[in-house]
């Protein structure tokens, strides 16, 4: 779970916990502050091809060495739509264009995360891995690799139910 901070990242006071907005806070007795532990929030982007699913192989942790739908976290400002395009270049060498908002999934644990699933196509680029990717490759369903994060197996279960 995330550690709330200790310090109002305003005006530098240490934080209290206080009831505020229905539950206990960190509140700066300062300046008013509240601290919300909010989620992270993640993009997948979910690219098929002649009936073959686009994959990374993660060349870092979590799950390095397994397979995934290429992904990463938005940053602060980001459109998530601009994040997937951004993430699916850096891992894959392939420009995309969104089609369709695939699914949103929550995951509880360490860190609470809001998955977007984006479906969308490649419109150009050369298919190479980069960035956290160690390889990036195209799949048929009958060729399916072991799959990391739960968010990947679960797009990956939908799309088989077409075959």
């Amino acid at each position: 779970m995330n550690r709330p901070p200790n310090f109002c990242p305003q005006c530098g006071t240490p934080l209290q916990d206080a009831p505020k907005f229905g539950a206990v806070r960190r509140v700066c007795p300062n300046c008013d502050y509240v601290h919300f532990n909010d989620p992270k929030v993640a993009v997948v982007t979910f690219i098929t091809q002649e009936n073959r699913v686009l994959l990374v192989k993660r060349g870092v942790e979590p799950e390095e060495g397994q397979w995934a739908l290429p992904a990463g976290y938005v940053d602060y400002g980001e459109d998530p739509r601009e994040t997937a395009i951004r993430e699916t270049y850096e891992e894959t060498g392939l420009h995309i264009e969104i089609q369709s908002l695939f699914d949103v999934m929550f995951y509880r644990g360490h860190n609470a995360v809001i998955v977007i699933i984006y479906q969308a196509n490649a419109i150009g680029g050369q298919l190479q891995a980069g960035d956290d990717a160690a390889e990036a490759k195209w799949f048929a369903p009958t060729e399916l690799p072991e799959l990391a994060f739960e968010s990947s197996r679960a797009v990956i279960r939908k799309w088989l139910t077409q075959f």
